[in-house]
């Protein structure tokens, strides 16, 4: 099972609208649930990210740093982390 901090659920579930038309958890424990079960990843960086959606087969070519963290799949977490959540 993976563990994710307190702060990154808490990103996810303050945030989920951004990916989701409807709320997928009503509490923090629903939202670990949640990225538990689609294997949400944490990435280090940006360049991480890139390289995780590339993988992914996301077309991604040609998208600046920026855009990729404009991406609704891309949650930042504020201190140069970044969660990512496949819908």
């Amino acid at each position: 099972m993976r563990e994710y901090s307190r702060h990154c659920v808490e990103v996810f579930f303050e945030n989920q609208g951004q990916l989701f038309d409807r709320p997928v958890a009503a509490s923090m424990e629903e939202a670990e649930e949640f990225l538990t079960d689609c294997m949400a990843v944490v990435a280090g960086s940006l360049k991480e990210v890139r390289d995780y959606l590339d993988d992914a087969g996301m077309d991604i070519e040609g998208m600046s740093l920026k855009e990729l963290e404009e991406i609704e799949e891309v949650f930042p977490l504020g201190d140069g982390t970044y969660l990512i959540v496949e819908a």
